[in-house]
């Protein structure tokens, strides 16, 4: 098996997943509940062609002869592929169930509780960090970098974390100011005791 389809099959896992974590970064900011059920649904379809795409790089190195690092390239991402396919999933089921909940009114405003869901970090977070997971581990299907090789490693390992770590934070301050906006209205209310005429 040559580098080309090693980058082929790396590439094709990549894209997958980085369009998954962009399209989980523009969920919530549908205007409307078809839109956001829209996205909920092209969300789902890209996560599932990432997921397939875990199953069809080693049937496809079964298939070609010669040696392959595109499943090497393929353990980077697997380890946040299995919580987006554990955890992100089932919360992007009740977004899109939430959603669609308005298909008789499907210009109704995205409510705030159903934005902030959508906001969710265990939505956000694993998608993006598969997504550049897949990305790193292109120079390894391009053979540019040994897998055993620890100074590479330890960089890589060093840029990942750091990457999780922002988006981990920016993702949990985005849920946090929209969780407050679904609050707003509950402390705007107060409750009006009766006033005694007499």
């Amino acid at each position: 098996m040559d580098i080309a389809a090693d980058l082929i099959l790396a590439g094709a896992l990549t894209v997958a997943w980085l369009a998954a974590g962009l399209v989980a970064d523009a969920l919530p900011g549908a205007r409307t509940a078809r839109e956001l059920r829209r996205r909920a649904g092209t969300l789902t379809l890209a996560v599932t062609a990432g997921a397939a795409m875990f199953v069809a790089i080693p049937v496809v190195i079964w298939m070609l002869p010669g040696d392959s690092a595109a499943d090497s390239a393929a353990l980077l991402p697997a380890v946040p592929a299995l919580i987006v396919l554990t955890t992100s999933v089932r919360r992007l089921t009740q977004v899109r169930r939430g959603a669609s909940a308005f298909l008789a009114a499907p210009q109704t405003p995205v409510p705030p509780a159903l934005r902030a869901a959508a906001a969710h970090p265990l939505i956000l977070v694993p998608l993006q960090v598969t997504g550049l997971a897949a990305l790193i581990g292109l120079p390894i299907a391009g053979r540019l970098v040994d897998v055993p090789a620890s100074n590479v490693a330890g960089i890589a390992i060093t840029v990942v974390g750091a990457a999780v770590v922002a988006i981990g934070v920016r993702a949990a301050m985005r849920h946090s100011r929209l969780s407050l906006l679904a609050l707003a209205p509950i402390g705007r209310s107060r409750l009006r005791l009766p006033v005694d005429s007499r």
